[in-house]
């Protein structure tokens, strides 16, 4: 199949090299028309007479547990020593309140991974969604340890 010019005679058959925009403006022109058409109904809103209030809106809080692991295995309830039966307990009541408190775990270097490994595992068992690790900063650039 060739593509041809409208020419006619003995000149031989050269591609047309003209775009035909015509389809192109014709679909933008039914484009531009939708849209016109479309945009308003996009903006439609219902007006509602709402009741005004002057009190700032309830934020909740969640409460903190700060709960560390000695080099030794020793814990602490937010500063208070605790056992494993007693952090069980603790772990558990704190679960059942809502909002849940955050748990910020904080190890000491030297203290063993079982540990870290049984107050992760405890507080699983317990339901607690929300727990966290407490490090230290690293020193800043130039400073002496």
């Amino acid at each position: 199949m060739a593509f041809g010019g409208f020419e006619r005679g003995h000149a031989p058959a050269q591609p047309m090299a003209e775009i035909n925009v015509t389809p192109l403006v014709d679909v933008m022109l039914v484009l531009l028309v939708i849209f016109i058409i479309t945009a308003p109904l996009l903006a439609r809103a219902l007006k509602l007479d709402l009741p005004q209030a002057d009190a700032p809106p309830a934020v909740v809080q969640p409460q903190t547990i700060q709960l560390t692991v000695d080099a030794a295995g020793g814990l602490r309830w937010n500063s208070e020593p605790v056992t494993g039966d007693e952090l069980a307990e603790r772990l558990a009541t704190a679960a059942r309140q809502s909002p849940q408190p955050e748990l910020h775990l904080g190890a000491d270097k030297a203290v063993r991974y079982e540990h870290v490994a049984a107050v992760l595992s405890a507080a699983q068992k317990a339901g607690l969604k929300q727990v966290g690790f407490v490090t230290d900063p690293p020193p800043a650039k130039g400073a002496t340890p």
